[in-house]
């Protein structure tokens, strides 16, 4: 089950628009405008933080017993998606990312992870050697990059800076209200 975010509109709803040809070139052209203008809408950047009970509790009397879900802008979330995704063709196109990076990159499933891992513990028993594993999600990354250094890290890999002042645009002045 899905929540809608602050624009009310359910992904069941979004999904059945945009598979209207007309529907979709109209969320394209804004996904466009939002970049050639170099500023992603404040309507976007609306969210509603729900705090709401975790099962199966015996007392809720603490707050360990409830947990906090951050609903956002359904149509941002579309929107954004497919500049992520443009972007991250650019980026794998030039070979700006890692070939080892697997997270949140299309085509990089857990499989491929699992392959990857596996191939290097096999090459290091080959050697007569043990091999230790760390691993870490970084999940929470994002929200704490210096903006300024992602804006480097975006000028290295090329793009035009109307990606670069739409992404400035973009982490910035976002408003969370909360139920």
């Amino acid at each position: 089950m899905s929540t809608p975010g602050p624009d009310h509109i359910s992904w069941r709803y979004l999904k059945s628009i945009i598979t209207n040809d007309r529907c979709l070139l109209k969320i394209i052209q804004i996904a466009n405008a939002c970049i050639d203008l170099e500023f992603w809408l404040s309507h976007f950047k609306l969210s509603n933080m729900v705090v709401i009970p975790k099962p199966n509790k015996n007392n809720y009397n603490s707050s360990k017993s409830f947990h906090s879900i951050v609903l956002l802008n359904t149509t941002g979330k579309l929107i954004k998606k497919a500049i992520s995704n443009r972007l991250q063709f650019h980026l794998s196109a030039n070979d700006f990312l890692d070939s080892h990076q697997f997270r949140g990159i299309c085509q990089q499933s857990t499989t491929d992870t699992g392959i990857y891992l596996t191939h290097l513990i096999r090459a290091v028993w080959l050697r007569q050697c043990y091999m230790s594993v760390l691993a870490f999600d970084i999940t929470q990354f994002f929200p704490s990059l210096n903006h300024q250094f992602l804006s480097l890290c975006l000028t290295k890999a090329g793009l035009n800076t109307n990606v670069i002042c739409f992404f400035n645009s973009y982490q910035s002045n976002y408003s969370t209200s909360y139920s």
